[in-house]
């Protein structure tokens, strides 16, 4: 079973609060600004990503989820 950290940049308004809980540090703000003037988060070290989930749960808009893949 695999899965898959997916980070919808134009709903995330960058708050910082995913970054700031994330226990392995894997999230940071981007300097890249989206359409609605914010700027999003990115998996900055995504092999260090353990797929808890408390990104997901931090985010107030619902920006960050982790889906199921096929493996590979």
């Amino acid at each position: 079973m695999a899965f898959q950290h997916i980070i919808d940049d134009e709903r995330c308004k960058g708050c910082g609060l995913c970054v700031q809980f994330c226990p392995k540090h894997v999230l940071e703000i981007t300097d890249k600004v989206n359409a609605k003037g914010h700027f999003p988060v990115f998996q900055a070290r995504p092999d260090d990503c353990i797929k808890c989930g408390i990104c997901c749960t931090m985010c107030p808009d619902v920006a960050i989820t982790i889906v199921e893949t096929q493996d590979a």
